[in-house]
């Protein structure tokens, strides 16, 4: 495993961050592909064994049992070691979370609500990283910046990052956090793979100025970049997951994108998976892609993608059939 500090921060992270998105208990109906308890503490205790130590999850995923899982597990480990990062999300409405009880939005009842019950279910006095799922364009900024100041304040995380939004939104919110002497932001988890490359025009030059730590999210643009373009909706997740047809993969150059992809891995006799994923890690602006995974298998594989080395004429040969698509997060 390799490790990197994050952003401006002293904080150390492995290279690669396990998503725990796809954690839930044995009755979890949240999404199709939801794994287990069992099944997901394997790939935890695995990923810890392969030297990851950077979890991201979320109050929203499998409705808290994703947050229940991952601290059951790490609460066998050296807590000191790992780096744990979960998430309140701007969606308002009990229907959002029926069982986590948390009201949604970024006010400071809907945050403070929602930071004391990610810590009951993760069963921590403190979480390393506590980032807003995406902006909330009914609360003022300076009312949700006040209130991650107080968290952070009494303790309850150690540092702030945010998620998916417009480049001017995240300035707004770094200069807010500035001009009032609050906590800022110091992480970026956004939406960023070799097909979907919108993030490149204002939001990561503004992390690169700003030193924030960028984690993308969705680095294999859910399944779509890790098998042949014919094969995708053969999986249980393409055939089931509303979002992968909802994004831009396909559009502008997408399917020529895969193809590059599928035959430059086969040259280097490495997966497409890994291959997607390396592309990621050569980018200098990246620190930590999030991998989601359902087997073990796969998340050895991914760690296997640090091997990878990419030349000048590999990257270009992947980038070049990339065309400009819609803004989608």
């Amino acid at each position: 495993m390799e490790y990197t500090t994050y952003g401006d921060t002293g904080l150390e992270v492995s290279r690669l961050c396990l998503g725990c998105m796809s954690f839930g208990w044995d009755d979890s109906d949240w999404r199709e592909w939801v794994l287990n308890e069992e099944e997901s503490r394997k790939i935890m205790e695995r990923a810890i064994e392969l030297g990851i130590n950077f979890f991201d999850t979320a109050n929203s995923y499998s409705m808290g049992d994703s947050e229940e899982i991952v601290g059951d597990v790490l609460s066998e480990y050296d807590r000191d070691a790992q780096v744990v990062a979960t998430k309140v999300h701007p969606l308002k409405g009990p229907e959002s979370y029926p069982t986590t009880g948390d009201g949604g939005g970024l006010s400071r009842k809907s945050i403070e609500q929602a930071i004391e019950g990610s810590l009951k279910r993760l069963d921590m006095d403190t979480v390393d990283l506590y980032q807003i799922h995406r902006w909330d364009p009914l609360t003022p900024i300076e009312e949700t910046l006040n209130t991650l100041d107080d968290v952070v304040r009494r303790g309850q995380a150690r540092y702030l990052g945010a998620s998916s939004m417009w480049a001017h939104q995240f300035a707004d919110a770094l200069h807010t956090s500035d001009r009032l002497g609050l906590e800022r932001f110091v992480s970026m988890q956004n939406h960023y793979n070799l097909v979907y490359r919108e993030e490149e025009r204002e939001m990561l030059p503004l992390c690169e100025r700003e030193g924030i730590g960028v984690m993308p999210w969705s680095p294999l643009a859910r399944g779509y970049l890790a098998r042949p373009e014919s094969e995708v909706d053969a999986t249980k997740r393409g055939s089931t997951e509303e979002k992968m047809y909802a994004q831009p993969y396909r559009e502008g150059g997408g399917k020529n994108v895969n193809a590059h992809v599928e035959q430059l891995a086969a040259e280097k006799d490495v997966s497409m998976a890994q291959l997607g994923l390396a592309w990621l890690l050569h980018k200098e602006w990246v620190d930590a892609p999030i991998i989601g995974t359902t087997s073990v298998e796969h998340l050895e594989e991914a760690v296997e993608a640090l091997e990878i080395s990419l030349t000048d004429s590999d990257i270009e040969f992947l980038e070049e059939p990339y065309e400009p698509v819609r803004v989608d997060w």
